[in-house]
C-alpha cells in the first residue's frame, strides 16, 4: 500500500509544508496514510465479502448446526462463527433460534463469541496493515478463546439461566431470514452492505485511527513500556479490563493496534486490549442481557475475561 504512505507524505510535507520527525506531523502522516488505506480496503473487501456471504445467510447457518453431536458442533460453531460476522443486532434472534432448533446452549455460544471477534473484513485488513503473523495469531487465538468459552459454558449445565421466554418460543416465531438469490440480488445485497457496514463503522474507524495518529505522535514508547510494558505484571488484566467498557469492533482497533505494536508494547498485551474491546462490547452485553439471566452474563463475561488474559500472558511468553 506504498500510493497511500507517498500521498500522505506528499499532503504533510510537501503541501501542508511540515518539518519532519515533529509529533504533529507525524500523528497527521499517520492519520492521512491510514485513512485512505482502510477505508479503501474497507469497501473493496466488503463489497466481495458481502456477496459470498449472501450465500451463507443465518437460517443456513442455524441448519448446519443443528442436530449434530458436540464433537462437530464446537469446531463447526467457531469456524462458521468466524466466517458469519453477523453484528451485535443478530445476537438475539440468532441465540433464540439456534437454542429453539435444539442446538446445545455451549455450541450456541461458541457461535456467538466467535462472531463479532474475528470476521473477514478484519483479517484483510489485518494483513495489509500489521503482517500476515499477527493476523495469524488474532485468528488462531479468537478460536480458541471461543471454543474453550463455549465448551466450559457446556459444562458448568447453565441452561437455567436463560430467560424462561426463550424456551416457550416457536420456530415460527424466529425464524430467520434466508439470503438473496440471483446474481443480481447479490451484488445488489454487497452493495447495500457496503452502505450498512461503512455507513455503521466509519466514525468508529476514524476514531480508532484518530487515537493511533495520537499515540504515534505524542505519546513516547517509554511512557507506555512502563505502564505496559512486560516489566508490569498487571498490564495484561489492566488492558482487559480497559477494554471492556469500550465500544469498538476489529476494523476499528486495527489502527490503534497499529500504533501501540509501533511503540514496542508486547503482543500479548496488545492482544488481549484489541480482544476484550471487540468480544466484550457493551451493546453486545445488553443485547445479549434480553435474553440471558445476570448469572449467565457475569459466567459469560467473567469466561471470556480470564481466557483473554491468559492468552495475552502466554503470547507475551512466547514472543
Amino acid at each position: 500500500m506504498e500510493i497511500f504512505t507517498q500521498f500522505a507524505d506528499w499532503l504533510v510535507y510537501g503541501v501542508l509544508g511540515l518539518a519532519p520527525a515533529t509529533p504533529l506531523s507525524g500523528a497527521l502522516q499517520f492519520f492521512v496514510e491510514d485513512v485512505g488505506k482502510i477505508f479503501f480496503l474497507l469497501i473493496l473487501v466488503v463489497f466481495v465479502i458481502g456477496f459470498f456471504r449472501s450465500m451463507l445467510a443465518p437460517e443456513r447457518v442455524r441448519k448446519m448446526l443443528g442436530g449434530r453431536n458436540r464433537w462437530f458442533s464446537f469446531p463447526a460453531a467457531v469456524g462458521l462463527g468466524a466466517v458469519t460476522p453477523f453484528c451485535s443486532c443478530s445476537s438475539v434472534p440468532l441465540f433464540i433460534g439456534f437454542l429453539e432448533a435444539g442446538i446445545p446452549l455451549g455450541v450456541t455460544m461458541a457461535f456467538l463469541i466467535t462472531s463479532p471477534m474475528i470476521n473477514e473484513i478484519a483479517v484483510f485488513l489485518l494483513i495489509s496493515t500489521l503482517g500476515l503473523e499477527f493476523t495469524v495469531v488474532y485468528v488462531v487465538t479468537g478460536l480458541v478463546v471461543g471454543l474453550v468459552g463455549g465448551l466450559v459454558i457446556d459444562r458448568l449445565r447453565l441452561e437455567h439461566w436463560v430467560e424462561d421466554y426463550v424456551w416457550k418460543i416457536r420456530m415460527g416465531e424466529t425464524a430467520l431470514p434466508e439470503g438473496p438469490h440471483g446474481l443480481r440480488d447479490r451484488l445488489n445485497y454487497a452493495l447495500e452492505q457496503v452502505r450498512e457496514i461503512v455507513g455503521r463503522l466509519w466514525l468508529y474507524i476514524l476514531i480508532g485511527i484518530g487515537i493511533g495518529a495520537f499515540l504515534h505522535g505524542y505519546v513516547p514508547a517509554e511512557q507506555l513500556m512502563r505502564y505496559a510494558g512486560p516489566e508490569n505484571p498487571f498490564a495484561v488484566p489492566l488492558s482487559v479490563l480497559i477494554g471492556i467498557p469500550l465500544y469498538s469492533n476489529a476494523t476499528g482497533m486495527i489502527p490503534v493496534v497499529e500504533a501501540l505494536l509501533a511503540k514496542g508494547l508486547p503482543v500479548g498485551t496488545v492482544l488481549a486490549l484489541m480482544m476484550s474491546v471487540v468480544a466484550l462490547s457493551l451493546p453486545e452485553m445488553m443485547m445479549l442481557k434480553k435474553v440471558l439471566k445476570w448469572q449467565l452474563l457475569v459466567v459469560f463475561i467473567s469466561v471470556l475475561a480470564v481466557s483473554i488474559t491468559l492468552v495475552g500472558y502466554l503470547f507475551n511468553a512466547i514472543f
